[in-house]
């Protein structure tokens, strides 16, 4: 006989349809189902059989990701998806001698960054990989703004693309308050990534940040029990007033 109702691993999608999990947003709800980042590690053949290059037989292929720790202080940077690679190692190359573990880690760099929507400078810690990534899209804003969740996998990355996506969504006019020329470039080179204002207040909540984000909206502060009574005595009167019959003196 089973311990559980339901098995352990479905617990966490379980609580998500019940309580003020289900209050939710559908569109917070949606973006915390799980997606597999890109390969950064290991290059995935697409197949799952090929011919020997040397029997022309055909063979199975191992098409198995590597296992990639991604530790807490990857989520104050941007590592552009790479983590650290658990392994083993022979001593001087001799592979007749004992295995050593090894654990590789990637390289971090300490950048500085200009981002033109939120007209701010940022030093963050990144990889080789990241400025190639950066390169790539033409600038550290299309970089933010290009790359899904699962890809960034930074906290900090989140938390800038929504401050990004907010600044975008209400085209406020404290970015560049002295230029309006300069402002509305910026506003329409990415306008492509504008989404309501609604929706981009959640982007990269936790979901505990998303739970008190949902407890505060739905907060309402007590009434204080006469102001109701004297409301109720308002209309009362009010009421037993028009109901009176009006008297007209005749001239």
């Amino acid at each position: 006989m089973p311990l559980h109702k339901y098995p352990p691993k479905l617990w966490d999608a379980l609580r998500l349809k019940q309580g003020i999990y289900a209050r939710l947003p559908k569109h917070y709800l949606k973006s915390l189902e799980q997606k597999e980042p890109t390969p950064v590690h290991w290059r995935p053949l697409g197949v799952q059989h090929r011919a020997n290059p040397k029997t022309g037989l055909k063979e199975r292929v191992q098409d198995v990701p590597i296992p990639i720790y991604y530790p807490p202080q990857s989520q104050d940077g941007l590592w552009g998806g790479e983590g650290w690679i658990t392994g083993y190692r022979y001593t001087n190359n001799d592979k007749m001698s004992n295995r050593l573990k090894k654990t590789w880690k990637p390289q971090l760099l300490k950048r500085e960054f200009y981002s033109e929507i939120l007209d701010h400078k940022f030093s963050i810690t990144v990889t080789p990989r990241t400025l190639d990534l950066i390169d790539a899209a033409f600038g550290f804003d299309f970089y933010i703004l290009k790359t899904p969740k699962e890809d960034l996998n930074s906290k900090l990355g989140m938390d800038l693309k929504r401050a990004m996506l907010l600044r975008l969504a209400r085209r406020d006019k404290e970015l560049y308050p002295d230029d309006p020329a300069k402002r509305e470039t910026i506003y329409n080179r990415y306008k492509q990534f504008e989404i309501p204002e609604e929706e981009a207040e959640w982007v990269g909540l936790t979901l505990e940040e998303a739970v008190e984000k949902q407890r505060l909206l739905e907060h309402k502060e007590p009434e204080p029990q006469f102001k109701v009574l004297v409301e109720k005595l308002v209309q009362e009167l009010e009421m037993k007033k028009l109901l009176e019959p009006h008297v007209t003196e005749k001239k």
